[in-house]
C-alpha cells in the first residue's frame, strides 16, 4: 500500500478511483436489501455537463450513496434523450462546417439519420464521460438511449394504446410553429420577452348602412369629440394577419355596440365581408374596446373562433411567407415583409388611423431565436382532461409528495388548466409516428404496416404510405420510469426488474419542467402500469452566477464544472466560451466578461469540493447562487481533512487496532458523544433533502471538533507519560477518523475513499471500499459520556479564552506565561486539577495559581468563563495601555451580547417553549458574569 501523499492533490487520485469502482461493479444493484431507486433526467445527447446537471447529479448521488451504505438495493438508472430538435441542428450545423455541400435535405430522409446516428457514436456520449468525472456512481451497464431498441417499442405501444383508448387523435389545431425549424414546438421551447414593437389602428367600414356615434372626452371627462361614424377602428400588433380575420369582435356589454353585433364589416385590401360578434374575451377600457379576429395566427383568437364556429384561415407557408389564401399580390412575401406593403397600402387608402409605439411580449422560438408563429395544422394530439385529473389526484392523495412542499401549487395550476397535448414533430430525428396514408389520405394505426393493414382489412394493393412526422421528445421521456426497465417486452421487465425497481424513490429535477415532464411522467406511468412513478419529486432552484445572474454564453458567466474540477487556464477559457459564436461583438463580450471574472482562469479545484459546493448551496429556495470564493473554501475543506488524516497516520504508525474503543480520556468521551450526535443530525438531513444542513453539519463537525479541538487534545495523551491513554488515544484516532470518512463519503467519495484506504487496515477492515462500508448510526457511539462532554466543553471554553488573550497581547506562541485563578463555580477546582497537563501542554503555561475570592489581584489580563476569572499577569508581557484599551474592546462586545440577550428576552411571547425561553436566561446570566467581572478588572487597571 502506498503512503500518503504530503499534499492534498485530488488529479492524482479522483479517475484512478473512480475506474476501479466501476470495474470492481461497485455501482450495480445488489439484489439484496430493500430497493431505493433513482431516474436521471436523461440529458440531451447533444449536451455537455453544465452546472444544473452537475448540481442535480451531485444530489442524486450524494443519496445513493448514502443509501448504498446503508444497506439498499440501490439502482441510479442513467441514459440520455435523443432529443429530437436540439440534434437535427446540431448535425445540420456540423454539415455545413465540413464545407462539401450537404445538406439535411439534399441527403435526404434515411441519409440525414445515418449522419445523425454516425453524430452520436461519435459524440454523443461525452456527457456520460463527464458525469464519470463528477462521481456519479451510476450502474452504466444499464444506461439506456431513448432510441434505443426497448424504449422504442415502449413508444409505439403507448401510442397504440392510447390511440385505441381513444385518447390519441389527429386533428387540425393552433400550434407554436418555428419558421426556422418548419416544426411544431412545445410551450417550452418558447420564450417570450417585452419587445418594441408599435399599435397600429386601422378602420374596418360598416355595411349595409350601419353606424355608431363616437364620443371621446380628455383627462377631466369633458367631451372634446362627438361624431357619427360608419366604420370601426380596430388596434393591432400584427396587421399583415388582417387578410386572415373572419371576425371582429367587442364585448356583450359595450353599450356604444351592442346594436352592431350580427351586423358586417368590410375586411381592408380584401373586399371581404366578417361579422361583427360579442365575446367576454374583449376589454371594454383598452383602445376602442373593438378587436379583431384572426383564429388562425392567434392562440385566444382561435379560442373565441371554436366558440363562435368562425373560419379558421391560414395565411402562411412553413417558412412564414404568405400563402395562396392571401391574396395573389401578397404571395411569396415573408411576414414582415408583407407587414411593410400592407401598411403603406392602407395609408394610401386613408383607413391607416393611428400608429404608436407599443411593448409587447414577442415569443420566441429558444434554438433558432426566430418569433414564433401560431399556425394551424394538422398534427397528432393526446387528449389530457382525464389523464390530468387522475394525475392531480395522485398528488393530492399523498401518493407522490413534493419537496419543497409549495411546488404542488404550480403542479395544481398546471394541471388544472391543461390542454391537449401536441405530440407531432415536422423532423426526421425521433421515433416516427405509427400512422399510414393511402392515396386518399385516409389515416392507418397499427404497430407496423402490417398490423395497419390487418386492423383496416386493406388489400394488399393499396399504397399505404407512413406519416412523416416524429413524436416531440417529451413523449418518449414520459416513459422514462417504465420504458427503462423493459416494458412493455415480459422477459425484458423480468431481467431489469420491473416490479423490484418501479416506483423510485426520488425524482431531483427542475422545477421549470414540472408540467413538460413530471406531470406527464406520472399520468403515463399510472395510465400504463397503474403505479406511480416515483414517490417524492425533489425540485431544485436555478442556478445563477456569484451576482445573482442567469448564466448565459451571452453574458459571459457560464461554468463548466469540469473546468472547476480540473482547472482551465484564462485562454483556453475564452476560447471555449467564444466557441462557435458567429457575430464578433459577442465574442468580444463575452471574452472581456471572462477575463474580468477570471483574470487567472479557474484553478483546479476537484470533484470533491465542487460536490460539496453545491451541497451547502442545495437549499429549499427557488435561485442558488454560486460564487467560486465557496468552491476554494471547500477545496480548503478537503486539504483540511487530507492532513488531518496525515496527523492521525503518522501517530498510530505501527499500530492496529480492532473492535470499538473504551475511551480513558475525556477528549475521547467527547469526541465520541459528538459523533454519535452528528451522525443522527446527517441521517435526519438526509431524510429531510436538506443537504444544505448537511453539508453545514458534517463541516462544523470535521473542520471545528475534530481537526481543531480533538487533534489537538490528543497530544497530552500522545506525548504524555500514561502508555495506556496513549493507545487508547490511538484507537479513538483512527476509529473517528474512520468513521467521519463514512460519514463525508456521499458527498466527497474521492478524498474519503484515498484517506479510508490508508485508515482501515490499522482498525482490522478487510472490506475493499468505502462507498460499501455501514454509514455511521448514533448508537455506534453510545456511551455515557454526558460528564465528559460537559467537561471538555469548560475546557473548551478555558482554551478559548486563554488564546484570545494571548492573541490580543501579542504573546508569541513559544513564551510560558502564568495563569491566575480566582472565583467559579464549586466544580471548577476539580476540573482545573483534572485538566491541568492539557492546560498548560496547549497554553503554554508556567504554573496555575488560585487566589482567595478577597485577595488583590496584580494588574492582569482577564478573561471570564462562567463564574470563573482567568487572569494572566501583564508585568513582562505588555503595557498597562494597551491592555486597559484592550478590555474596554472585550467590555463593549459582551455589553453588546447582553443587550442582545435582553431583547430577545423581552420580545418572547407565550408561545416560546419554556426550554428556549430558559436557555436564553441562562445566557443573559453568563454574560452579566462576564460583564461584572470585566469591569472589575478595568477598574484595577
Amino acid at each position: 500500500m502506498t503512503q500518503l501523499a504530503s499534499s492534498y492533490d485530488p488529479k492524482s487520485f479522483e479517475t484512478a478511483l473512480y475506474d476501479a469502482w466501476e470495474k470492481a461493479g461497485h455501482f450495480k444493484p445488489s439484489g439484496k436489501g430493500e430497493p431505493y431507486t433513482i431516474l436521471l433526467p436523461p440529458p440531451n445527447v447533444t449536451g455537455t455537463l453544465h452546472m444544473g446537471h452537475a448540481f442535480q447529479q451531485t444530489l442524486m448521488d450524494a443519496l445513493i450513496r448514502y443509501h448504498r451504505m446503508r444497506g439498499y438495493d440501490t439502482l441510479w438508472q442513467v441514459g440520455t434523450d435523443h432529443a429530437g430538435i436540439a440534434t437535427e441542428m446540431v448535425v445540420s450545423r456540423n454539415l455545413a462546417l465540413e464545407g462539401k455541400g450537404e445538406t439535411r435535405d439534399s441527403l435526404g430522409r434515411d441519409g440525414f439519420i445515418d449522419k445523425v446516428w454516425e453524430w452520436k457514436a461519435h459524440s454523443g456520449n461525452v456527457i456520460e464521460g463527464q458525469m464519470r468525472r463528477l462521481g456519479t456512481s451510476a450502474d452504466w451497464s444499464r444506461s439506456t438511449f431513448t432510441m434505443d431498441p426497448g424504449p422504442s417499442e415502449a413508444v409505439i405501444e403507448s401510442f397504440i394504446r392510447w390511440h385505441e383508448q381513444g385518447l390519441i387523435y389527429r386533428g387540425q389545431r393552433l400550434v407554436n410553429w418555428d419558421p426556422v425549424l418548419k416544426t411544431a414546438i412545445s410551450d417550452l421551447e418558447v420564450e417570450s420577452a417585452e419587445e418594441d414593437g408599435f399599435l397600429w389602428s386601422i378602420a374596418y367600414a360598416l355595411e349595409d348602412g350601419a353606424s355608431y356615434e363616437h364620443v371621446e372626452v380628455d383627462a377631466d371627462g369633458n367631451e372634446t369629440l362627438r361624431e357619427t361614424r360608419n366604420y370601426l377602428v380596430v388596434a393591432t400588433t400584427r396587421p399583415e394577419t388582417l387578410l386572415g380575420d373572419t371576425a371582429v369582435m367587442v364585448h356583450p356589454e359595450d353599450s356604444r355596440y351592442a346594436h352592431l353585433v350580427g351586423k358586417t364589416v368590410t375586411l381592408p385590401l380584401t373586399g371581404r365581408r366578417v361579422p361583427v360578434i360579442a365575446d367576454d374575451y374583449v376589454d371594454k377600457a383598452f383602445g376602442t374596446g373593438v378587436v379583431k379576429v384572426t383564429p388562425a395566427h392567434d392562440f385566444n383568437d382561435y379560442q373565441v373562433g371554436v366558440r363562435h364556429g368562425l373560419p379558421m384561415i391560414n395565411l402562411f407557408t412553413p417558412v412564414a411567407a404568405l400563402n395562396e389564401n392571401a391574396p395573389e399580390q401578397y404571395r411569396g412575401l415573408d411576414r414582415y415583409e408583407a407587414r411593410k406593403v400592407i401598411l403603406a397600402e392602407l395609408e394610401d387608402l386613408g383607413i391607416l388611423v393611428e400608429a404608436k409605439a407599443h411593448k409587447l411580449q414577442v415569443p420566441r422560438g429558444d434554438r433558432t431565436g426566430q418569433v414564433i408563429e401560431p399556425y394551424l395544422t394538422d398534427q397528432w394530439f393526446v387528449k389530457m382532461d382525464g389523464l390530468a385529473k387522475r394525475g392531480l389526484e395522485l398528488v393530492e392523495n399523498g401518493s407522490i409528495t413534493f419537496v419543497p412542499g409549495n411546488w404542488i401549487n404550480t403542479y395544481r395550476h398546471w394541471m388544472e388548466n391543461i390542454q391537449d397535448w401536441c405530440i407531432s414533430r415536422q423532423l426526421w430525428w425521433g421515433h416516427r409516428i405509427p400512422a399510414w396514408f393511402d392515396e386518399a389520405g385516409n389515416c392507418y394505426v397499427g404497430r407496423n404496416e402490417a398490423e395497419a393493414r390487418a386492423k383496416a382489412g386493406l388489400a394488399d394493393d393499396v399504397v399505404l404510405t407512413q406519416d412523416s412526422d416524429v413524436l416531440e421528445t417529451w413523449f418518449s421521456s414520459q416513459l422514462w420510469p417504465f420504458s427503462t426497465l423493459g416494458w412493455p417486452n415480459e422477459t425484458a421487465m423480468a431481467e431489469r426488474g420491473f416490479d423490484r425497481y418501479l416506483p423510485s424513490n426520488v425524482l431531483i429535477t427542475g422545477f421549470d419542467i414540472i408540467f413538460f415532464w413530471v406531470a406527464r411522467m406520472i399520468m403515463a406511468t399510472d395510465s400504463f402500469t397503474g403505479q406511480i412513478p416515483f414517490k417524492d419529486v425533489y425540485i431544485t432552484g436555478l442556478i445563477r452566477d456569484g451576482q445573482g445572474q442567469k448564466m448565459s454564453k451571452s453574458k459571459g458567466n457560464v461554468l463548466d464544472p469540469l473546468d472547476i474540477i480540473d482547472g482551465i487556464t484564462i485562454d483556453d477559457l475564452v476560447a471555449k466560451r467564444t466557441h462557435g459564436l458567429m457575430q464578433p461583438k459577442m465574442a468580444e463580450k463575452i471574452e472581456k466578461a471572462t477575463r474580468k471574472e477570471f483574470p487567472d482562469g479557474i484553478i483546479a479545484h476537484g470533484a470533491d469540493a465542487l460536490r460539496f459546493t453545491i451541497a451547502a448551496l442545495a437549499t429549499h429556495g427557488r435561485d442558488i447562487k454560486f460564487d467560486m470564493s465557496r468552491a476554494e473554501g471547500y477545496k480548503n475543506f478537503c486539504n483540511k481533512l487530507w492532513n488531518a488524516s496525515r496527523f492521525t497516520l503518522m501517530n498510530t504508525e505501527g499500530s492496529s487496532f480492532s473492535g470499538v474503543p473504551q475511551p480513558r480520556t475525556d477528549a475521547e468521551k467527547w469526541i465520541l458523544s459528538r459523533l454519535a450526535k452528528v451522525s443522527a443530525e446527517a441521517q435526519q438531513n438526509f431524510a429531510d433533502y436538506r443537504f444544505d444542513l448537511l453539508a453545514q453539519c458534517l463541516y462544523e463537525f470535521v473542520w471545528n471538533e475534530f481537526c481543531d479541538w480533538f487533534l489537538e487534545l490528543t497530544k497530552p495523551a500522545l506525548n504524555g507519560d500514561n502508555a495506556d491513554d496513549a493507545a487508547s488515544t490511538r484507537h479513538t484516532l483512527l476509529y473517528v477518523l474512520e468513521a467521519v470518512l463514512r460519514l463525508l463519503h456521499p458527498l466527497t467519495p474521492f478524498v474519503t475513499e484515498q484517506l479510508w484506504q490508508q485508515v482501515a487496515p490499522r482498525l482490522g477492515i478487510t472490506a475493499d471500499t468505502l462507498s460499501l462500508r455501514t454509514y455511521p448510526t448514533a448508537a455506534e457511539f453510545a456511551g455515557d459520556y454526558a460528564q465528559a462532554e460537559a467537561d471538555v466543553e469548560w475546557f473548551k471554553g478555558m482554551v478559548s479564552a486563554l488564546r484570545r488573550v494571548r492573541s490580543e497581547l501579542n504573546v508569541p506562541p513559544s513564551k510560558q506565561v502564568r495563569l491566575l485563578l480566582q472565583g467559579g463555580q464549586a466544580t471548577d477546582p476539580a476540573r482545573v486539577e483534572r485538566f491541568t497537563s492539557q492546560l498548560r501542554f496547549l497554553l503554554k503555561l508556567e504554573s496555575i495559581q488560585w487566589l482567595a475570592a478577597d485577595a488583590q489581584t496584580p494588574p492582569a489580563a482577564a478573561a471570564i468563563v462562567g463564574e470563573l476569572k482567568l487572569l494572566v499577569p501583564l508585568e513582562g508581557l505588555v503595557d498597562l495601555d494597551a491592555e486597559r484599551a484592550r478590555l474596554d474592546k472585550e467590555i463593549a462586545r459582551v455589553s453588546s451580547e447582553k443587550e442582545k440577550s435582553e431583547t430577545k428576552l423581552s420580545r418572547f411571547t407565550d408561545k416560546v417553549p419554556a426550554a428556549v425561553v430558559e436557555q436564553e436566561r441562562v445566557r443573559l446570566a453568563d454574560w452579566n458574569s462576564q460583564l461584572a467581572g470585566l469591569q472589575e478588572q478595568r477598574a484595577k487597571l
